[in-house]
């Protein structure tokens, strides 16, 4: 069942994802990076959110720091976990919770970057707003854009395997679309019973 549209979207406000900054460039593993500008667009309209400028200090072994600047002025302490196989993971500590964590939140009205379980019952994600036949449509659309790669998606309901991927992981993918497929069928032959016992 859909979540009451009283909580907040996390999707419509902002977000810090640790790794998606490093990925991006913004900040570096191991190093000092210098500041460089950011900025946050709405994912349903061409407009921007904030903008500020984000620095970091992650040159030391286990402890540093990430700071935001501009639209909002917030540093951020940043720990490094052992991994199992060597080397290390950086996380925030959010600052509300004081535990590690991956992406810090900023839903819409908030003044300060917090985890997801410190904003608890307040807020949810884009998907709680949905019903089923919303998530089974947008469940579909996820698989479909993991496989589709570099073929017209106006072609294929189901995208072929994709060379790199393994044939258990395609499979899988494949289970997962027909029962989002049957999930839709389901709920067409149920309003089709309604709209017959209607029209009788």
């Amino acid at each position: 069942m859909p979540r009451n549209r009283e909580r907040v979207c996390l999707q419509d406000g902002l977000k810090l994802d640790l790794n998606r900054l490093a990925r991006n460039g913004f900040i570096q593993r191991g190093a000092r990076s210098t500041p460089m500008g950011i900025r946050w667009y709405s994912a349903y309209w061409d407009r921007e959110l904030a903008s500020g400028l984000i620095a970091a200090d992650m040159s030391g072994t286990w402890e540093g720091w990430l700071r935001l600047e501009g639209d909002f002025n917030e540093r951020f302490t940043l720990v490094a976990h052992p991994r199992h196989f060597g080397g290390r993971q950086w996380y925030f500590m959010c600052p509300a919770m004081n535990r590690p964590v991956s992406v810090l939140w900023r839903p819409p009205g908030a003044r300060r970057f917090r985890s997801r379980q410190a904003w608890g019952r307040q807020v949810a994600y884009h998907s709680q707003f949905n019903d089923w036949t919303n998530r089974a449509h947008l469940g579909k659309a996820r698989i479909k854009a993991r496989l589709i790669a570099d073929l017209d998606p106006d072609e294929w309901d189901l995208p072929p395997k994709p060379k790199w991927m393994r044939w258990s992981t395609y499979n899988r993918h494949v289970e997962r679309y027909d029962a989002y497929e049957d999930i839709l069928d389901r709920g067409t032959f149920a309003l089709a019973a309604k709209l017959r016992k209607f029209l009788v």
